[in-house]
């Protein structure tokens, strides 16, 4: 992006309303979910504990950027920006747009692995768990989700009823189809912008 002519912070504002918009999109779609298909994750005694911690983690970051004067300066310039993205409806459009397609598109491939390897799990049981699974990913951040969205995923598979042996190859499943075979075009497409300059 800076050889696009942005900036290093109007860079790192990218990506960061693109992960907070993701991440939204999965929590909205994960209550859609919920709502259509009430019996899909059955509540616990524990879960209204495990809730009290998001408010208290949004609260504890809320809290960091108030009291230090550089993250505030720096989250008002976000603020700005988000702003000036939903002032044009494509621009809106393509940012949330994207991330709902994406979520879909994954989940869907996920589904489909999973019922190809004969798992007997329901499809509303598979997308939670790559909701869930895709958000507690995001709290570790790792280049595209290896490693933390692969164990993630094996472990919400697992806990909704797969064997550990099937999950994980469920999750190698996901990972071929969504990133080592894609990879051929990929290094083809950064060539040809390597060869232009681009990057």
């Amino acid at each position: 992006m800076k050889r696009c002519g942005l900036s290093t912070r109007r860079s790192a504002t990218a990506l960061a309303v693109k992960a907070a918009v993701g991440g939204t999109v999965r929590c909205l779609l994960g209550v859609a979910l919920l709502v259509a298909s009430p019996g899909t994750v059955r509540l616990s005694a524990r879960v209204p504990h495990v809730m009290l911690l998001v408010p208290v983690a949004a609260a504890a970051v809320a809290l960091t950027v108030v009291v230090s004067g550089r993250l505030r300066k720096a989250a008002v310039s976000a603020l700005a920006d988000v702003r000036d993205v939903h002032r044009s409806r494509a621009r809106a459009c393509a940012l949330w747009g994207g991330s709902v397609a994406f979520a879909l598109l994954h989940a869907g491939v996920v589904v489909a692995v999973v019922h190809a390897l004969g798992l007997g799990l329901s499809t509303s049981h598979v997308l939670m768990a790559y909701l869930v699974a895709s958000g507690a990913a995001a709290l570790l951040p790792t280049p595209g989700g290896l490693g933390s969205l692969d164990a993630a995923l094996a472990l919400a598979l697992t806990a909704s009823g797969a064997p550990g042996h099937t999950a994980v190859s469920a999750v190698l499943g996901y990972r071929l189809l969504t990133g080592w075979l894609p990879m051929l075009p990929g290094l083809l497409v950064l060539g040809l912008l390597a060869r232009r300059s681009a990057l």
